[in-house]
């Protein structure tokens, strides 16, 4: 007969498995993957109801949300493209762009929310790269580290420090502070850079970006076109319909019915129903779209009778509703006032009617758009801009002066210790909303639901790893490997585990399930825990050797056009460079 107490810790470690399994394979999603092991382990009693949403009454959990809902508010006033113009106006030369970009994006991650900067920033390095003659592969992926050293040195600078925070205060600790990662984070900042600058910047590949792949190599992108009822084209040779020898398209394939007539002689005569398949440049695309081509793009329907419309190309993020439904089931059109004419996918030459072909995280796509895409869009995950001219509401200036020395103001206060960083962002927020920068219903649109419940699911399982003692025997194996080599060997242990579960499962992942071993270590160790929580914040938040390992990684995955092994050539020396950097100073500082 099993006791009850290792039947307990048996079912912790299938629920582990099942995480690790799941997230690595994607089997489903993380928040689903959270909820059902959680779940799992609350219909065995190894949790209680209370146990499970005790998550939910956590501070952080609202801290994370209402600096998303803060962020949100800024991206939507272009404060921060504001001061990127002002910034780079006069920049030349790779190296000192390099410097300067880096540096401004740190500093802005350290206490906004990282992914709305990259999103901003990344249309400027297109644009800067293709001026000065840099392909946008040596920027795009400093751009996202610059965004995790800096979002690393500060308590609210990444949802994994707060996640971490509330896992310390719902271990009955004391919070964090808000500069308690600001030794080791800033010194990583500087370091980061100049790893970038004279390193890693020799380990970055030199490919043409996305657009000017598209522009020059007419095989990057696929655009098909329909012979609707009433064409005049309909009982032409293709060379009497002019197709033969179009301004930079080529017609490469017809779908007629079941049948594909991949080689399309000059002679072949266009029927009705006809799919038209091209490739083409981004400027040729318009000759399709005129009303006179007597070829109809199937997905753009009104659009082309619109007053106003431009192509723009966005990327598919990694959270995105969007992944795995076919380009029709999106609805581009009701949804965002726009159509998608094309899809570029690292290199991959995709097969099919461009409707019937299913979207994944990375993906960019080619979109032909309306005026009313920017309103539609503006509370929206489901992508992030490259490359768009937009026209946005000016604000008032006494309501920017309001938003940018509020929120300085709010995190200081809540720094020095006057007001909790809860009470000033709810105080900051009101203020906002009196004076219109934000409406209370948009409100709720800009909360990522997913991330609040992960969290919450995340601390459930951590007490269950301590309650059942999981956590404990995990950390007795750790200590047996690396005990030899002293604490300063279990520190660096720690760190490597926890960056590699971060890198290949999420740092979400690593964080729940790396933290209440953390606490076993020093608990065993009988020592402060506080450098064992830094250790696995560090090294959750810290990621660079993967693009799935943060969410800014993926955001320049596709408009980088990189391969996967190009995060690890570039992110493997610096994330060792990290690991003994933290490590060391955290040893010096604690032993």
């Amino acid at each position: 007969m099993i006791d009850l107490f290792v039947f307990n810790q048996i079912l912790v470690y299938i629920a582990l498995a099942f995480i690790l399994l799941s997230l690595y394979l994607e089997w489903i999603g993380p928040t689903f993957t959270f909820l059902i092991a959680v779940s799992f382990l609350g219909l065995f009693n190894v949790l209680t109801p209370k146990e499970i949403l005790t998550g939910f009454s956590n501070e952080q959990i609202i801290v994370i949300i209402l600096l998303l809902l803060l962020g949100d508010i800024i991206q939507k006033a272009h404060v921060v493209d504001r001061v990127f113009n002002l910034v780079f106006k006069k920049v030349k030369g790779y190296r000192s762009f390099l410097a300067q970009m880096m540096a401004l994006v740190a500093g802005f991650s350290a206490f906004l929310n990282n992914t709305p900067i990259v999103a901003v920033m990344m249309p400027y390095l297109h644009s800067w790269g293709k001026k000065n003659n840099v392909s946008v592969s040596k920027l795009m992926i400093p751009l996202s580290y610059a965004a995790i050293l800096g979002g690393c040195a500060t308590l609210i600078g990444t949802s994994t420090n707060l996640i971490v925070n509330g896992m310390v205060v719902d271990s009955g600790m004391d919070s964090l502070g808000l500069f308690d990662f600001t030794i080791i984070g800033l010194t990583m900042v500087v370091i980061g850079i100049l790893y970038m600058i004279f390193f890693g910047s020799k380990f970055l590949p030199a490919k043409r970006n996305v657009i000017d792949d598209f522009m020059e190599n007419s095989r990057e992108y696929i655009i098909d076109a329909e012979i609707r009822k009433g064409s005049f084209l309909i009982g032409k040779t293709i060379e009497e319909a002019g197709l033969r020898n179009l301004q930079g398209l080529y017609l490469f394939e017809i779908l007629r019915d079941d049948m594909v007539l991949s080689a399309v002689a000059p002679e072949t005569i266009l029927l009705e129903g006809d799919f038209l398949f091209f490739t083409g440049e981004t400027t040729s695309v318009s000759d399709l779209i005129k009303p006179g081509s007597g070829l109809t793009l199937p997905n753009v329907g009104m659009l082309t009778r619109k007053k106003y419309t431009e192509v723009i190309e966005i990327v598919v993020s990694h959270n995105s509703t969007l992944i795995n439904k076919t380009v029709k089931e999106a609805n581009f059109r009701g949804k965002y006032d726009s159509a998608i004419i094309a899809i570029h996918r690292n290199g991959e030459r995709l097969q099919g009617k461009l409707g019937e072909i299913r979207l994944k995280a990375g993906d960019v796509l080619l979109l032909l758009a309306g005026s009313d895409l920017t309103n539609r869009s503006a509370d929206s995950y489901d992508f992030y801009f490259i490359s768009k001219v937009s026209e946005f509401r000016k604000k008032e200036g006494y309501k920017i002066a309001t938003l940018l020395i509020g929120t300085a103001v709010a995190i200081a206060i809540s720094a020095l210790g006057f007001i909790s960083l809860f009470m000033a962002l709810i105080i900051l927020l009101i203020v906002l909303i009196s004076i219109g920068m934000a409406h209370p219903k948009d409100l709720p649109k800009s909360i990522d639901y997913n991330l609040a419940m992960i969290i919450a699911m995340s601390l459930a399982l951590g007490t269950a790893m301590i309650n059942t003692g999981v956590a404990a025997n995990i950390s007795e194996v750790i200590i047996g490997v690396f005990k030899p080599l002293g604490i300063l060997g279990l520190m660096f242990g720690l760190y490597f585990i926890t960056t590699i579960l971060a890198a290949y499962i999420t740092n979400k992942a690593s964080v729940a399930i790396i933290f209440p071993i953390a606490i076993s270590l020093a608990t065993d160790l009988e020592c402060s825990p506080v450098p064992f929580i830094l250790i696995t914040a560090f090294a959750s938040a810290a990621n660079f050797m993967t693009p799935i390992g943060y969410q800014t990684n993926l955001m320049v995955y596709g408009p980088g056009g990189y391969a996967f092994k190009d995060y690890f050539k570039v992110g493997f020396p610096l994330t060792i460079i990290y690991m003994i950097a933290s490590v060391l100073i955290l040893y010096v500082m604690y032993f």
